[in-house]
């Protein structure tokens, strides 16, 4: 044998080798799991359909999480992308690569592909499965920043509304408005979310979530003329109404958004907060004292004042004052109203 053909011979033995050796990683140190993915892997070099090559990748991404090989996993599919890039099933490999760093506390990383997935790959149902919902809804659960929620609940909502709660998006969305101080849109989207009507909506950190929105869009459409710029200027205009036995003027300073009447042991979101209030048969009949000063409870944000002789309801009414907190309106921001009042003898 001439050396020349020896040589050819050593050299495609040392290639096969090598493209073994390539791919020793995905099969070395799997014990029990060794032959069979070696297996899959021999498959996979030979297979161009695409639906048994996505069966055949997803096996060795499985036999990959069972032994707990991120780092092989994350190796093999982020290659696999890059070497094919005209593959359909890419995104999917990258949500794999995502959750496999969400999983070892990398959020910032797993944000990355997640990012690759909605803006560089069409959407597509896995399994059953939309893979930019669940793109979007690991990255609303990794992401903090306002700007990036806005965009991707808002992306839910006008590419996925089918396939969310769209009064939750909604609301979550105003939320994120909200944070960027973007009050406009805001009010816009928190309107959206009050006319879809959803009142026992379950929002986490905010209990009364639909009088919360409601009293915000509320606020943007009222006329704000019963607000006062004082605690003090508010209290002396009721004090003399109700001395004065003024029905009139005590309509007009009760605030227009959510006004309530209830005992102390309701909660707001219990109550009917569009009560109208007729002062004048709450009042027939005997003559109304007020406490001297607010109650010993009251905040720089809120003041109770006791008042005694009310003829409906309970003898005893505790009158409850609040300082605005409405950023979107600087006119009324820090400014005070009459909130509404609360029966009986405070607890």
């Amino acid at each position: 044998m001439s050396f020349g053909i020896f040589y050819l011979i050593f050299a495609s033995v040392l290639l096969v080798s090598c493209k073994e050796d390539d791919n020793a990683f995905l099969y070395d140190n799997l014990g029990e799991l060794k032959h069979s993915q070696k297996q899959l892997v021999e498959l996979l070099r030979y297979e161009d359909k695409l639906a048994t090559r996505f069966s055949l990748i997803n096996a060795i991404a499985e036999n990959l999480q069972r032994k707990n090989k991120t780092k092989v996993l994350i190796s093999f599919l982020t290659t696999y992308v890059e070497k094919n890039p005209g593959d359909v099933y890419n995104a999917y490999w990258l949500l794999m690569v995502a959750n496999e760093y969400m999983q070892t506390g990398m959020p910032e990383v797993a944000a990355y592909y997640l990012e690759r997935v909605i803006t560089f790959y069409p959407d597509m149902t896995v399994q059953d499965k939309s893979i930019h919902y669940l793109s979007l809804q690991n990255l609303i659960r990794i992401t903090s920043d306002p700007a990036k929620l806005v965009d991707y609940y808002s992306r839910l909502l006008n590419t996925l509304y089918d396939k969310v709660d769209p009064a939750y998006v909604y609301f979550m969305l105003a939320q994120a408005y909200e944070k960027l101080g973007e009050w406009d849109s805001a009010i816009q989207t928190y309107a959206e979310f009050v006319r879809l009507r959803q009142y026992d909506i379950i929002i986490p950190g905010i209990p009364d979530s639909y009088n919360y929105a409601k009293k915000i869009v509320d606020y943007a459409n009222s006329s704000k003329n019963w607000t006062f710029e004082t605690l003090d200027d508010l209290l002396r205009t009721v004090r003399v109404a109700i001395r004065n036995n003024d029905y009139a003027t005590l309509e007009r300073c009760k605030s227009k958004v959510n006004f309530f009447a209830m005992s102390w042991n309701q909660e707001v979101a219990d109550v009917s907060t569009t009560i109208d209030f007729n002062f004048r048969s709450f009042m027939r009949g005997g003559y109304v004292k007020i406490a001297k000063s607010t109650d010993s409870s009251s905040t720089p944000y809120e003041a109770y004042l006791r008042t005694v002789g009310w003829s409906q309801y309970s003898n005893v009414w505790y009158l409850y004052f609040k300082k605005i907190n409405f950023p979107a309106d600087p006119e009324i921001h820090g400014r005070w109203e009459w909130a509404g009042i609360y029966y009986g003898e405070k607890q």
